[in-house]
């Protein structure tokens, strides 16, 4: 059989758009007669649609484009369809809606096969919206017996979890019901090291039930989600005969009859697949918002370059503005590394210097402030300074300021609301520091686009005189392995101690990172590229009293 996968960039809430992308790539398919078209997972309404899915106005639209789908399907006689869609459950009780993976064929749904596991973990809330499949099908079409599932379906082999999050498995129950063929469309998010894991569980699959892999899954961001495609096909022994690229719309048709090749698929390079997710989500985030330019203030330092990098390679040079905003306490080379960056990028650049606006400010404040000694109250309103000058530009030209801060100093607050923290996203925020330096490196890779002074130079907000962050913050290498134990992988303060950081730093990192939800929560949306962002996958209260335990 010959089946085309269609790997695809949806926007959310865009079903108009959406369905006439898919009927376009269909009616192509159909043409070079192929026997199966495959779309991604709630490809119609775009993947998350989150509370969209509670309107029935919008579940009734995204119906009506299905109806249009399968209409349209009559006109191509010999060539089915499967579509991702949410579709009403047509039941008195529950959420109403499945999460639905629906075979069109000649005017007809052959089958709907509805999600069976429904993830709520990280970043996943689908019990809040859908129900639970009553059943697992398969389903005979052009001499083979397809077993469709929808992404998480996949995810629960035993051999590769030493706990599972579900109690059956339906790839076996499909198995179990003579399927000859697995099919899996997904929305599956990006992260570090996820692409490998992903791709041990479809062979897997191949491997264990003797069968061919068809695995779909969409590309492009959303929010702060960033999907990274690398949809492929596997015959029955868990080669691979074909793999798509990432963090692209590719759209290429398999013969189920082929036979893979071992060494043919590849896992990206970590620092380019970080590259290209920040890349792509950055793009994404802005268009599918309406902006086409972006707004960066440029300290100098290394945050700030790397996102003037990375929103160049996303936006192009003539979209992107850089702004030095020098204080009393800024080194004359902050000013010049910004120029040479902007410079080596081709973007515009401005400097306007707050020494008049910060005397000011204090001058204002002086009677009020009388008796006190100056402290990080004076260090944050240059920082609030600077943010009131970014907005006042994203304002009046309409490009989108973009935050800088990276998740070493968000995680422990070393960072000013309403000040750094201004902008519409944070484009690093989920970025460890060591991380950040090492993307640096590769954005130098083939020529110098950051200069060698802002590498290689100490950080420093640059707020007082003389003032380093490792005055207040632990070495970066030290304060991101606690950060990596903590924050992603649960570690007790007894065992995270046991990786080698003094017991005392250990405790102060912990303690600022839970005294900081106040501000996270204040904070733009980030791009997620870890396995544990801040943002709708960490969901920590804020006026609450708790204290870690050492053990």
């Amino acid at each position: 059989m010959k089946i085309t996968a269609a790997q695809l960039n949806p926007v959310v809430g865009d079903i108009e758009g959406n369905l006439k992308k898919a009927v376009d790539i269909y009616g192509k398919c159909s043409s070079e007669q192929s026997d199966l078209v495959v779309f991604p997972e709630m490809f119609l309404a775009g993947y998350p649609p989150r509370d969209l899915l509670e309107k029935p106005w919008f579940i009734e639209q995204v119906q009506k484009a299905l109806d249009k789908l399968t209409k349209v399907s009559e006109k191509h006689p010999d060539t089915g369809i499967i579509m991702g869609v949410p579709i009403r459950t047509g039941q008195d009780t529950g959420k109403g809606l499945y999460n639905s993976a629906v075979l069109i064929y000649r005017g007809q749904v052959l089958l709907s096969q509805n999600k069976s596991l429904l993830p709520t973990y990280d970043v996943f809330d689908e019990a809040r919206y859908f129900d639970q499949a009553a059943e697992v099908r398969t389903v005979s079409f052009k001499g083979e017996v397809l077993g469709i599932s929808v992404c998480e379906d996949a995810w629960n082999d035993p051999e590769l979890w030493s706990r599972r999050n579900y109690p059956y498995n339906p790839m076996e129950e499909m198995a179990g019901k003579g399927a000859t063929l697995f099919i899996n469309i997904s929305a599956s998010p990006f992260q570090m090291g996820k692409e490998d894991l992903r791709f041990r569980i479809i062979n897997s699959h191949a491997r264990k039930y003797g069968l061919p892999f068809i695995y779909v899954n969409q590309t492009g961001g959303n929010d702060e989600l960033v999907f990274d495609g690398r949809s492929m096909f596997l015959d029955r022994n868990g080669d691979p005969v074909s793999v798509f690229p990432a963090f692209t719309e590719h759209v290429e048709t398999v013969d189920t009859g082929n036979q893979g090749k071992r060494g043919l698929y590849v896992p990206q390079d970590r620092l380019e697949s970080v590259y290209q997710a920040l890349v792509l989500g950055l793009g994404d985030y802005l268009r599918k918002c309406g902006f086409s330019r972006a707004v960066v203030g440029l300290s100098g330092g290394i945050d700030s370059a790397v996102t003037c990098s990375l929103a160049v390679k996303a936006l192009g040079r003539e979209n992107v503005l850089g702004i030095s905003m020098p204080s009393p306490y800024s080194s004359a080379g902050s000013v010049e590394d910004s120029r040479k960056l902007a410079e080596n990028l081709g973007i515009e650049f401005k400097v306007i210097p707050i020494s008049g606006i910060y005397s000011a400010y204090l001058e204002s404040l002086s009677e009020h402030f009388r008796g006190t000694e100056p402290d990080v109250t004076e260090e944050n309103i240059q920082a609030r300074i600077r943010g009131n000058i970014l907005m006042a530009f994203s304002n009046k030209f309409g490009g989108l300021l973009l935050s800088t801060g990276n998740k070493s100093e968000m995680a422990v607050g070393y960072c000013t609301l309403y000040g750094d923290m201004s902008g519409g996203l944070s484009v690093i925020s989920d970025l460890p520091k060591t991380i950040v330096y090492e993307l640096a490196h590769y954005i130098n890779r083939d020529e110098e686009i950051i200069p060698e002074p802002i590498i290689v130079k100490p950080p420093s907000a640059e707020l007082k005189p003389g003032q380093l962050d490792q005055d207040t913050l632990p070495p970066y290498d030290t304060l991101d392995l606690i950060l990596r134990l903590y924050l992603d992988e649960a570690r007790s303060v007894k065992e995270i101690i046991e990786y080698g950081p003094d017991p005392e730093t250990v405790k102060w990192v912990i303690k600022n990172v839970d005294k900081n939800e106040y501000k996270r929560k204040q904070a733009a949306p980030g791009i997620k590229v870890t396995t544990k962002a801040f943002g709708s996958g960490r969901r920590m209260p804020i006026a609450a009293k708790y204290g870690f335990r050492e053990d």
